[in-house]
């Protein structure tokens, strides 16, 4: 079995800890807490674009590191079904929640297919795996045609219309952050052997801790946005948000998204019926709120 190397279990660790905190604030968000539009923000998308870009690449590294001579093909196997599984789990349990907007292809189904994708380049030059790297990255630039808008192709990432779905993370172009980390670890195995002698020996409690979230992000990626739904929504009950023009919005884009509109559709009419409700169109009980905000949305969506 191949020893772990110490310092890329603790840049996965940090990944899973930026992951952790990216959703924190997107349920902040979606739960009325945070405002609506800030999972996306530019510098949120940023954020999240960079954490899936440090997963793919630390499991292409990680690959290099797993198969140095030969592929260890039980246990690549084994990873495989792991990963393939908890894909099947995260469709399924967003489509529970998310039925008209469900992960089918997020980062663990792109991991999974992009694994199989690099065992081609396990033994290739690293240049020749950069490049296929980039050429990844490129792709949904200069191949992109609505051929591929079919949705048995959507997983592609080259039609020219974003589907609707919690996580995106397409074969085209993320399969190429795992080529660039193949290509990376191919790099520093041509330089040295790579084994335990590479690890720092240091034990700060910080590195350890890092180490001990990257040797377990499998099952934090599955349990730790279950327990936030679950908190958020105990939340609620004892300390719910301001009843203001802000939670209305959120409200009313979440049930449009979830019955199939498109989301910036969804978002014009939900912020001029979010503007309505600002200026005192809510008042009154509980059922002429209702009847006066059902007028509103019709009159924004009219629009």
């Amino acid at each position: 079995m191949t020893r772990r190397w110490r310092a890329l279990d603790a840049a996965r660790g940090l990944a899973v800890a930026a992951m952790v905190a990216f959703h924190l604030m997107w349920d902040l968000a979606h739960f009325g807490y945070a405002d609506h539009d800030l999972p996306w923000s530019a510098s949120m998308k940023a954020f999240g674009h960079s954490i899936a870009f440090a997963f793919l690449f630390i499991a292409g590294v990680s690959l290099v590191l797993a198969h140095p001579a030969r592929v260890h093909w039980r246990a690549f196997w084994r990873r495989f079904a792991l990963i393939a599984g908890a894909a099947a789990l995260v469709s399924l349990g967003t489509w529970l929640v998310f039925p008209s907007a469900f992960v089918f292809f997020g980062i663990l189904h792109c991991i999974a297919a992009a694994s199989l994708l690099s065992l081609l380049f396990l033994r290739a030059p690293w240049p020749v795996t950069l490049a296929a790297g980039a050429f990844f990255f490129a792709a949904p630039h200069l191949l992109a045609a609505p051929a591929f808008n079919a949705s048995w192709l959507e997983w592609l990432g080259l039609g020219t219309i974003e589907p609707m779905t919690q996580d995106w993370r397409p074969f085209f172009p993320w399969a190429g952050a795992m080529l660039v980390g193949v290509a990376a670890g191919r790099l520093r195995a041509g330089r040295a052997p790579i084994d335990a002698g590479d690890a720092p020996q240091g034990h700060a409690p910080g590195e350890k801790a890092l180490a001990f979230l990257g040797r377990h992000s499998l099952p934090i990626y599955l349990i730790h946005q279950p327990l936030l739904f679950g908190l958020f929504t105990a939340l609620l009950m004892v300390a719910p948000p301001a009843p203001d023009a802000a939670t209305f919005r959120a409200s009313c884009e979440k049930s449009c998204v979830e019955e199939g509109t498109t989301r910036d559709v969804c978002r014009r009419y939900c912020v001029c019926a979010a503007a309505e409700a600002g200026r005192g169109a809510t008042a009154g009980d509980d059922a002429q709120r209702m009847k006066r905000l059902q007028e509103i949305a019709a009159a924004c969506l009219a629009r």
